[in-house]
C-alpha cells in the first residue's frame, strides 16, 4: 500500500525533484514546492566563474573634450569674476598712463602704431600671462590640482577652460585702450574689428606661457616671479617702438608670443594695410598659441601625478 508522500511524486521524477515534496501535518494535505533543475544549477556555477574571469563591468564613457571644457570655463568665470575685475582695472590704466607717457616722446607715425597696439595687447599680457601664472602655481602647492585630478574631465579642458576664462576679463580693457590710444595719437579706427582676432589668438598664446610657468615652478613665488618677468618683457618689447631697439633685442621680441598680435594690430593703422600680413602674423600668432597650450596641458599632466 503506498503512502501519500509517495504517491504526490510524479513516475520519473529525478532524485532531486523527490526530494522537495514535503508533507503539511497541520493541513493533513501534500504541498508541492517549486523546483530547480539539477542541469540548471550545474550551468549556473561556470557562467558566474566567465563573468568574474573577465572583470569588473565597465563604467561609463569618459567626459569629451569640448562639455568638460565649457564646464570648467564657467567655473573659473564665475569664481573670477569678482577677485579679477579690480585688476583687470589696474591693467586697463597701466596701458592708458604708459601711452600717456609715451605721448610726449612719439608724435605720431609708425611708433604711435607700435604703442598703441602694444599697449592694447599689455592687457592682455596682464591677465592672461602674469595672473594665470599665479592662479597655477598657488593651484599647485594649494593641492588644488587634487581635485580637478579626481574628476572626469581631460586635462586639456582644464587648461583650456582656465585659459579661456582668463583671456576674457582682457576684452574690455583692450577694446578701452585701444580707443583711446587711437584718440590720443589720431590713428583711425576703421578697423578695430581686428581686435576680434587678435585679443583671443595673442590671449590663447599668452594664456597658455601662463599657465606652464605657474605648473613648472616649484614654489608659488617663483610662479609669481616668472609672471611678472613675462608681463615685463611684454610691456618692454611689445610697447617700445622696435625701430629704436638694437638687433639683439629684436631677436629676443621675436621670441615673445604677443609680439604677432601687436605687429598684426599696428599694420591695421596704416591707410592701405596689407592684409597678407595681418594674416601671416595671426597665424604665426595662433601656431604660438597652440604650442604654448600644449606645452602647458603636458605640463599640467606632471604636475598631477606628482
Amino acid at each position: 500500500m503506498r503512502t501519500p508522500a509517495a504517491a504526490s511524486v510524479p513516475v520519473g521524477a529525478s532524485a532531486p525533484a523527490r526530494a522537495t515534496a514535503s508533507n503539511d501535518p497541520s493541513e493533513g494535505e501534500l504541498r508541492d514546492v517549486s523546483v530547480v533543475p539539477a542541469d540548471a544549477l550545474r550551468g549556473a556555477a561556470p557562467a558566474a566563474e566567465g563573468r568574474r574571469a573577465a572583470g569588473p563591468a565597465e563604467l561609463g564613457p569618459k567626459a569629451r573634450l569640448w562639455p568638460s571644457l565649457v564646464a570648467v570655463y564657467r567655473a573659473q568665470l564665475s569664481r573670477a569674476r569678482v577677485a579679477r575685475i579690480p585688476l583687470l582695472f589696474v591693467a586697463t590704466f597701466q596701458s592708458i598712463g604708459i601711452m600717456i607717457l609715451m605721448r610726449g616722446v612719439v608724435d605720431g607715425g609708425g611708433e604711435a602704431r607700435a604703442v598703441v597696439a602694444g599697449s592694447a595687447v599689455l592687457v592682455v599680457a596682464f591677465v592672461a600671462l602674469n595672473l594665470l601664472a599665479q592662479y597655477f602655481g598657488q593651484l599647485r602647492a594649494s593641492g588644488g590640482l587634487d581635485h580637478y585630478a579626481t574628476l572626469p574631465v581631460p586635462p586639456a579642458a582644464v587648461v583650456l577652460g582656465a585659459a579661456g576664462a582668463y583671456a576674457s576679463f582682457t576684452v574690455p580693457g583692450t577694446v578701452v585702450t585701444a580707443v583711446f590710444g587711437c584718440l590720443l595719437f589720431g590713428l583711425p579706427m576703421t578697423h578695430l574689428w581686428v581686435l576680434v582676432a587678435v585679443i583671443p589668438l595673442a590671449g590663447a598664446a599668452l594664456a597658455g606661457l601662463g599657465a606652464a610657468l605657474g605648473l613648472l615652478a616649484p614654489r608659488p613665488e617663483f610662479a609669481t616671479l616668472l609672471g611678472q618677468l613675462g608681463m615685463s618683457a611684454a610691456l618692454l618689447l611689445g610697447v617700445l617702438p622696435p625701430e629704436r631697439m638694437p638687433q639683439v633685442i629684436r631677436l629676443a621680441r621675436d621670441l615673445l608670443p604677443s609680439t604677432y598680435g601687436v605687429e598684426a594690430f599696428a599694420r591695421t593703422f596704416g591707410e592701405r594695410p596689407d592684409w597678407g600680413f595681418v594674416l601671416g602674423d595671426l597665424a604665426v600668432c595662433a601656431a604660438v598659441g597652440v604650442i604654448s597650450l600644449a606645452v602647458a596641458t603636458w605640463a599640467y599632466r606632471r604636475a598631477a601625478v606628482r
